[in-house]
């Protein structure tokens, strides 16, 4: 049976994901602070196992991924977005909090999960990070979210060459506008400033193609994936 741990797994695109790899037959390692949600999953499917961690903790990371032992994938999704406004007004507190999750997390959950990689046998697996949109082009008001998800793509193409003697791929998916809190929060915002709304996706079609990176023969490995709604204003110029 192959097993992933799914980090950020009590809800949004975490969630979904945790659930179409249950479906699939998946061992589904859950990673998330808040127990409940996780507990709730697992008493649904034979396979799902809750690991309620703060993935900024190292102690508690590391405990989460030798309580779960074997992993062939980690799909390394936590992550938060910040306080939304101008660089003035943003506090070392705001910043610090969105680091610490955003990089340091990824770091731990990515350092951890490599170490099992590395030593299990068969040697290798697979580690998808979630990047964002914001990896990339930037959204108004979001320069710590943006910061760190520029940071995540570094993560990914150092992981991507330093995995290779070990069997170990890397990629990262790049979202935009999948249905979550956050989106519905920043419809919320917008609708409060007169704006349209955003086009958006579905959440399930994420885990979609979170399940494709995974599935893929260990020769291959979808490096970079962009995935968002069609009628997003990415593509073009102003």
């Amino acid at each position: 049976m192959k097993s992933i741990i799914i980090t950020g797994a009590s809800s949004g695109i975490g969630k979904a994901t945790a659930e179409k790899f249950l479906d699939e037959g998946w061992r589904v390692g859950m990673i998330a602070r808040r127990a409940e949600p996780l507990e709730d999953l697992a008493a649904a499917y034979d396979t799902a196992v809750a690991l309620p961690c703060d993935v900024t903790k190292e102690a508690d990371v590391d405990a989460a991924f030798d309580a779960f032992g074997q992993v062939d994938v980690l799909f390394n999704n936590a992550g938060m977005f910040g306080k939304q406004t101008t660089i003035d007004e943003i506090s070392l507190a705001d910043w610090q909090s969105v680091v610490d999750v955003n990089l340091t997390g990824m770091f731990l959950c990515a350092r951890a999960a490599f170490r099992l990689m590395r030593k299990q046998t068969p040697q290798g697996g697979r580690i998808i990070n979630n990047g964002s949109i914001s990896a990339y082009s930037p959204r108004e008001g979001a320069i710590c979210y943006t910061t760190t998800k520029h940071g995540v793509t570094g993560l990914t193409k150092t992981l991507s060459l330093d995995g290779r003697p070990y069997d170990i791929a890397c990629g990262q998916i790049d979202i935009g506008n999948a249905r979550t809190d956050l989106v519905k929060q920043l419809e919320e915002k917008r609708a409060a400033e007169g704006l349209d709304p955003l086009p958006s996706m579905a959440v399930e079609d994420v885990a979609t193609a979170i399940y494709h990176m995974a599935m893929l023969p260990p020769e291959a490995n979808v490096q970079f994936q962009t995935l968002m709604a069609t009628k997003m204003p990415y593509i073009g110029r102003g």
